[in-house]
């Protein structure tokens, strides 16, 4: 697809410079389970996703309430990463790894 990565040590693949995303990144399964289950094993239990996507939200906590007030069972609430991004996450119907992110140094 031509597009150029810059790579972090963990291998976790990323570039600001796509026109019109502010981030996309390329996210190994071993860093996803680790931050979502804190081992770099996905559980048997639960279907392993097949791609990944975050939403920016301007209120993390409101928006963690209104998917749990409509039932969607949550991996991550509201839990705060060590780069300082507060997320949510869970397992969408369609397979994808859906997190639901507030990330404060981005909003300066």
């Amino acid at each position: 697809m031509g597009l150029d990565f810059k790579e972090d040590s963990n291998g976790y693949l990323y570039t600001g410079e796509l026109s019109g995303v502010k981030h996309f990144a390329l996210w190994p399964l071993t860093q996803a389970a680790e931050s979502c289950f804190g081992t770099d094993q996905w559980p048997d239990n639960l279907a392993v996703p097949q791609a990944w996507i975050e939403f920016v939200v301007g209120n993390i906590e409101k928006s963690t309430e209104e998917l749990k007030s409509q039932g969607y069972e949550l991996l991550v609430a509201t839990r705060k990463e060590p780069w300082g991004q507060f997320v949510t996450r869970l397992l969408g119907p369609e397979g994808l790894l859906v997190g639901i992110t507030h990330t404060p140094s981005m909003r300066k």
